[in-house]
């Protein structure tokens, strides 16, 4: 009996710990979409709107939870005999993303509360979707492996297809969902490919490993690892909405039910950049010759599409304002993408600037699509021309609606929309990319363009406006909170643009 015990005293064990505190802003979504699940089974028809509250407290449950993770200093998930190689890492970059993504899906549930109940939608289905997709999006920052990071946007992404899809019988939201679905599933196949050649190529999945093998690849693996960089970018690529992986995104936005589309511009985005910085800045160093020049690439082509297809919208074509905000947003892709590419020839420091970005952009962007929701209570139809004379009939709504355009366009009194953009292109000139630094300048000012067109729209005299003006409809309180949280956090960030700055400047990785 004494061989097999000093045996067993002497293999370390497999089991690895959990800190659970660490995992909590995960954690709390995804059960709460259980609960949500459940309790949509017993609760009769009347009483469904519960979900929605439940799904609110939920989220803002998961936000709180990020206090007591503030010194960014946990790891969980970590190998047994290396405790430095860890699943999930709890730093100040993943706090941070997961910030954007908690409160840009509770904005997104105040938003969606009446909607689920006016549209007829099913509740117990759309709330238990949107908080999975919210819980991947949440666990992807913290991800420190390939096999997690590619779960985790799967995550992210597989309810949001059936999100898309939610309205039935509406043919536009159907073939939305299928483009979307279709298109995204390409992009993941293409990307596991990459790291199955990833792996193959250094041996290991967590990522500050495959940055150390990747400096030095076997001659004889070396077009393998490439070919498995290249690809692997692809599907986060995709998920940034960068041309030429953008043909989704129109009419996918304007099949989709309003808050999500908003959740897509956002937390859609904040997963693709997220992906895309992990695996270029911390696992894909050794191989920036080849990335730093293809983004940089992909960022100019992608702010300049984007800016002149959203040049190109009627103000009287229907969905006119919905495609105007997805075009926006494309555009807003290339602005985020610069300092990523900066992160190549210079520091991954530079990734700094994109937060910055990411969260003036999820703030401003969000409540340009609540101030959407409530006029489309009374103006289905989402054109730019339904605006004009908005603060005639809503003065507080058309106020933020115009502030939300002018930090987009990066004007005052939208400081921080003008402190990201400099940022970004600060990045550009350290990095020594003159010609791209060029190139966004040149799209800012195009931008102001739609951006300023929209926001003088809303101060015009109606053209049909009658004598006696009636009373406009009541908003419900949630869209209206909604609002009021978008624009006082836009407005606070304005005020004190250093709360997001300083993100820019200093290191959100560990040493």
């Amino acid at each position: 009996m004494t061989a097999p015990t000093v045996l067993a005293a002497a293999t370390p064990s497999l089991v690895q710990s959990v800190d659970w505190l660490a995992i909590t802003p995960v954690v709390i979504p995804a059960a709460v979409a259980l609960l949500v699940l459940v309790a949509d089974l017993f609760l009769p028809e009347g009483r469904k709107p519960l979900l929605g509250w439940i799904s609110v407290a939920g989220l803002a449950a998961a936000t709180a939870s990020l206090l007591p993770l503030r010194a960014g200093d946990r790891t969980t998930f970590c190998l047994t005999g290396d405790p430095t190689a860890c699943s999930y890492t709890a730093d100040h970059f993943a706090l941070v993303v997961q910030f954007l993504v908690l409160a840009g899906a509770l904005v997104t549930a105040l938003m969606s509360v009446t909607a689920v109940r006016e549209t007829r939608m099913p509740a117990g289905e759309y709330w238990f979707l949107l908080l999975s997709s919210a819980a991947g999006a949440a666990l992807l920052p913290a991800s420190r492996d390939l096999a997690t990071l590619i779960v985790a946007l799967e995550v992210a992404s597989l309810p949001a297809f059936a999100l898309v899809g939610m309205r039935r019988g509406d043919r536009l939201s159907s073939e939305a969902a299928l483009k979307f679905f279709l298109s995204s599933v390409t992009a993941t196949a293409v990307s596991l490919l990459g790291v199955a050649f990833v792996y193959a190529a250094t041996g290991s999945l967590h990522l500050d490993r495959v940055a150390d093998r990747l400096e030095d690849v076997p001659a004889q693996f070396d077009t393998l690892a490439m070919a498995g960089v290249a690809l692997t970018l692809v599907g986060f690529a995709f998920k940034t909405a960068a041309v030429p992986f953008h043909f989704w995104v129109p009419d996918t936005y304007v099949g989709a039910p309003l808050p999500i589309a908003g959740y897509l511009s956002v937390i859609g985005k904040a997963v693709g950049f997220t992906g895309l910085i992990l695996v270029t800045v911390i696992a894909f160093p050794a191989y920036s010759d080849i990335w730093g020049p293809a983004l940089a690439v992909l960022a100019a082509l992608t702010m300049t599409l984007g800016n002149a297809a959203a040049l190109r919208q009627s103000a009287d074509r229907a969905n006119s304002a919905v495609r105007l905000l997805a075009w926006s947003s494309v555009g807003q892709a290339g602005y985020l993408l610069v300092p990523i590419a900066a992160a190549a020839y210079s520091e991954r420091d530079q990734i700094g600037s994109t937060v910055a970005y990411a969260l003036m952009y999820g703030a401003v962007n969000l409540g340009a699509f609540a101030v959407a929701a409530l006029v489309a209570r009374t103006k289905p139809l989402h054109r730019i021309s339904d605006y004009r004379g908005l603060y005639a009939e809503r003065p507080l709504a058309a106020l933020a609606l115009a502030f939300f355009l002018l930090c987009l366009a990066g004007l005052p009194p939208g400081i921080i929309g003008l402190f990201a953009k400099v940022t970004v292109f600060r990045s550009a000139v350290d990095a020594g990319l003159g010609w791209l630094a060029v190139v966004m300048a040149a799209n800012v000012v195009v931008a102001l363009y739609y951006y300023l067109r929209w926001t003088a729209l809303l101060f015009r005299t109606p053209e049909d406006a009658p004598a006696g003006r009636p009373a406009a409809p009541k908003v419900p309180w949630p869209v209206t909170a909604a609002i009021v949280l978008t624009a006082a956090t836009a407005v606070i960030l304005s005020g004190a643009p250093q709360l997001v700055l300083r993100f820019a400047s200093g290191s959100l990785f560990p040493q």
